[in-house]
């Protein structure tokens, strides 16, 4: 599998050296230089397949010989030991739930298979994985490379900005894992990754490597559970699907858009953001203008730089296809809450980021289509907001309450490169 950097195209690398690198030069995301299709034959051979075969068949023909089937297919086994199953909500609508992994949520799907093509490519070096978090990669990452050899993980997160149970799940764990509370914003803790990448002293010496969906690895796991998804619908349903998905850096879209490039037969997609809609504004006045981070009761989507955007871009322009197609919305809080609300009342308890990507799915789906939106984490993540917003108790699922009285190990942090790179070079293995 080769790869390019998409701020300059003469750097060319392997999948095993994107796996490592995680970022090329000037901050530059890699990208495939060929984007596999499958003919309408081979996907619908593909659908009859269970989930993990199927993944691997995905994963395969991106990874090419690189890496032997046989051990794609071992790394997807070990990493998708969980379902991602499809509920009804209405008769045109249903949700994909990606919130069956040990961290609940949908990132457990790109983080576990991530730590386990590391581990395939790095032939027993040190790594050290730096990756900042608005929520749900911190743990989803932590629980993946917890206790495994060689690899040691130093996660950034925005202090205060997190839910405290997302915070529970992976700054408990000690061992290998480590997490610094930064006193600032998602963005900020983004640009500390950035600069880090970028201090060339500092990312050999400590063999420097990133989790976060810029992660090739990580982005094409996510392709396959919209095959999975697609497999679960009726042949009627299928016909016309359109899926929504709460947005924030914007990697799961990028994945469900390589789904459609492969061949999945996708009608369109919906990019469902909170007020921090840069995406939304852009596609309607085509000026790229970032505001400020602003907090949110959605707070895995409180991105208002998504990283991911670039490759969107470059898909639609090797794809031939328009760029302002691509469906859009957002959703303040009080919708977010309202939203909550009527799906409650549906029977079926959601959180604001699985609400917001329903509430503009059900504003924008058309006569004869059907609807999925994305659920990336169970409503327990948000304990305190899902039953602010609905007056009653959510119970915990076990993940979350073996961990929730447990002391936090978290060290806090400035918004300080000198000071991140001071840890980082005196941090010992």
């Amino acid at each position: 599998m080769k790869l390019y950097n998409l701020k300059d195209h003469s750097e060319q690398v392997s999948f095993s050296q994107a796996v490592q690198q995680g970022l090329g030069k000037d901050q530059g995301l890699f990208f495939p230089q060929d984007l596999p299709k499958f003919s309408a034959t081979e996907i619908e051979s593909l659908l009859k397949l269970d989930f993990v075969t199927r993944s691997a068949k995905i994963l395969s023909a991106y990874i090419g010989d690189e890496i032997s089937y046989d051990d794609v297919l071992r790394m997807v086994n070990n990493a998708f030991q969980f379902p991602a199953p499809v509920k009804a909500i209405e008769s045109d609508i249903g949700t994909l739930e990606l919130f069956h992994g040990p961290t609940l949520a949908f990132k457990d799907f790109g983080g576990r298979f991530m730590a386990q093509a590391l581990v395939q490519v790095a032939d027993d070096k040190k790594v050290t994985i730096l990756t900042a978090t608005s929520g749900d990669t911190g743990a989803a990452v932590a629980h993946a490379f917890y206790h495994l050899p060689n690899i040691r993980v130093v996660i950034l997160y925005p202090e205060g900005k997190i839910s405290p149970l997302q915070e529970k799940l992976f700054c408990t764990l000690g061992d290998n894992i480590h997490t610094i509370a930064i006193k600032s914003d998602f963005d900020a803790c983004q640009a500390l990754v950035k600069k880090s990448f970028d201090d060339t002293e500092l990312k050999n010496k400590i063999g420097l490597n990133s989790a976060n969906s810029i992660n090739i690895s990580r982005l094409l796991a996510q392709i396959c559970y919209y095959f999975e998804a697609f497999a679960q619908l009726t042949p009627k349903q299928r016909e016309q699907l359109v899926i929504s998905v709460p947005s924030g850096n914007f990697g799961d879209l990028t994945a469900g858009l390589l789904a459609k490039t492969m061949g999945l037969p996708i009608k369109r997609f919906i990019a469902a953001t909170n007020a921090n809609d840069t995406v939304p504004r852009y596609l309607d006045t085509g000026k790229w203008e970032p505001h400020k981070t602003v907090a949110t009761i959605s707070n895995a989507m409180d991105v208002s730089q998504p990283n991911n955007w670039p490759r969107i871009e470059e898909i639609y322009q090797r794809e031939g296809w328009v760029l302002k197609s691509l469906g859009h919305g957002s959703a303040s809080d009080e919708v977010a809450s309202a939203t909550v609300r009527e799906l409650d009342r549906k029977g079926y308890l959601s959180e604001p980021h699985g609400a917001i990507a329903y509430r503009v799915l059900r504003d924008q789906l058309q006569a004869g289509e059907y609807g999925l939106f994305l659920g990336t984490a169970h409503p327990a993540k948000f304990k305190e907001v899902v039953e602010n917003i609905l007056g009653k108790t959510i119970p915990l699922p076990k993940e979350l309450a073996d961990r929730a009285d447990m002391p936090l190990l978290s060290h806090k942090m400035a918004d300080d490169f000198a000071k991140l790179k001071d840890f980082l070079v005196n941090l010992a293995w």
